[in-house]
């Protein structure tokens, strides 16, 4: 029984990859189930952007104290995909801690404004494609993340078919270039009105290659000592019961009680909920101007102090055991019906056509280079060769299109508590937001063209 791997950190030479078996994961090559005991890590937040897993001195002085709290995978929010990366990567490995990666950066990524079309180009694209394309040798790189929290309200939804068209290009990538098929997800705010629309959205349709391997929930719902039923956590449970693909909370931890006592986590890794969900990661690790921080970094970069919230969350998650019959997963389900649309849901299944000029490096003519936090590209629709295919066997008809399945209706509305959102003050995290200012940049841009 390999239950070890799941809880304590894993002194190994290489962890092995954890694949997607119906609506969970497992380690490959065993019959053991994988539930992410995790942490949302980003020291300086979105304000003072910085790739930590491109420093080995900061890596050296953090994983130390993932290791006490015994987690087994770790959340970051953007990297340099300039940087080297071995380092860090084979620390976190020795200390048995897998990775999920949001692929974008604030200047790179999908605007959920009236920009959202224009964001969505080669040059972006060309971003995307070299951090999947770097981080995909390491064995514990255990998924990507599309996008965070695009659709944050009733007015964002037009942005999902952008983001859905980059879960399918970036599969394609993979599929097309020989890399590991690395699970491809979105990670959502957890929006009343259409969190159900959301994550149906994101897994209907005929072609799987636009449907997500993974669904993340930003869930703030458990504040203080609630419980499974108060919190709204039941209702969730059994709103995806039926949901096909691995759900998760890619965020949690409520801060509206202080100090956190972090009393979910034993609803999360539970009979009661995972059969639906595999584990979650708490928001987050250090502090930033937002509050949620476990510990508080010297300004010097020298110093860890550890709060209260972290030793609850230690104790918590120290108290996390084997559930039974690998939780009751299930395997077969049909994906999802796409939801219609109405006042509250306006994402359209017609998914736009991959930009000509990316399609070079979807069929693998030539590698994607990426320009770390100097990428800037949310006005590059207007750019030379966004809409050309410029490779050397490039054609129109090798576009790249999808339709996702418009038959069918939502199976359900939710019915779990109001919308958490509103309980976190987004420091960083949140890197898809954008303003008016991309389409404004790119009319400006088309008319001086």
């Amino acid at each position: 029984m390999l239950w070890f791997l799941l809880l304590l950190p894993v002194f190994a030479a290489a962890l092995p990859t954890i694949e997607v078996r119906g609506n969970a994961f497992f380690i490959s090559g065993t019959n053991t189930r994988f539930y992410m005991k995790g942490l949302d890590y980003q020291p300086g937040g979105s304000s003072k952007l910085f790739d930590p897993l491109s420093s080995p001195d900061t890596c050296k002085r953090d994983i130390a104290y993932f290791k006490q709290l015994g987690v087994n995978t770790v959340r970051i929010y953007s990297i340099d995909n300039t940087g080297d990366h071995d380092e860090c990567m084979q620390m976190l490995d020795d200390a048995g801690i897998y990775l999920i990666l949001d692929t974008n950066i604030p200047r790179a990524s999908i605007a959920r404004d009236s920009g959202a079309n224009c964001s969505y180009n080669t040059m972006y694209l060309n971003e995307v494609f070299a951090s999947v394309k770097l981080m995909s040798k390491y064995n514990n790189t255990l998924g990507f993340f599309a996008a965070n929290e695009v659709i944050n309200d009733e007015t964002t939804t037009p942005a999902a078919t952008v983001v859905k068209a980059v879960v399918r290009d970036i599969k394609n990538f993979q599929k097309n270039t020989g890399l590991r098929r690395i699970p491809v997800g979105y990670s959502a705010a957890d929006v009343e009105q259409n969190r159900l629309d959301t994550a149906h959205y994101f897994n209907c349709g005929d072609d799987e290659m636009a449907r997500v391997d993974m669904f993340g929930f930003n869930d703030y719902s458990w504040c203080g000592q609630s419980s499974f039923q108060l919190s709204g956590y039941s209702q969730k449970v059994q709103a995806y019961g039926n949901y096909s693909v691995p759900l998760f909370l890619s965020e949690f931890g409520c801060n509206k009680v202080r100090p956190r006592p972090f009393t979910e986590v034993g609803a999360i890794f539970s009979s009661q909920m995972s059969s639906v969900f595999s584990g979650g990661l708490v928001y987050e690790y250090s502090q930033e101007d937002n509050n949620y921080g476990l510990v508080q970094i010297s300004s010097d970069n020298q110093t860890v102090t550890t709060n209260s919230d972290f030793d609850n969350l230690k104790k918590q998650y120290a108290l996390v055991s084997s559930i039974p019959n690998n939780g009751g997963y299930q395997t077969g389900l049909p994906h999802s019906n796409c939801p219609p649309q109405s006042e509250t849901w306006q994402a359209s299944n017609d998914l736009p056509s991959t930009p000509l000029g990316a399609l070079k490096y979807i069929r693998g003519d030539v590698e994607p280079e990426g320009h770390g936090f100097d990428a800037n590209t949310q006005w590059a629709c207007v750019a030379d060769g966004n809409n050309s295919d410029n490779s050397s066997s490039g054609s129109a008809s090798t576009r790249t299109s999808s339709r996702s399945s418009s038959s069918g209706t939502s199976s359900g509305t939710s019915q779990g508590s109001s919308s958490s959102t509103s309980t976190r003050k987004n420091d960083g995290p949140t890197l898809e937001v954008a303003s008016g200012m991309a389409s404004m940049v790119a009319l400006i841009m088309a008319f001086l063209l």
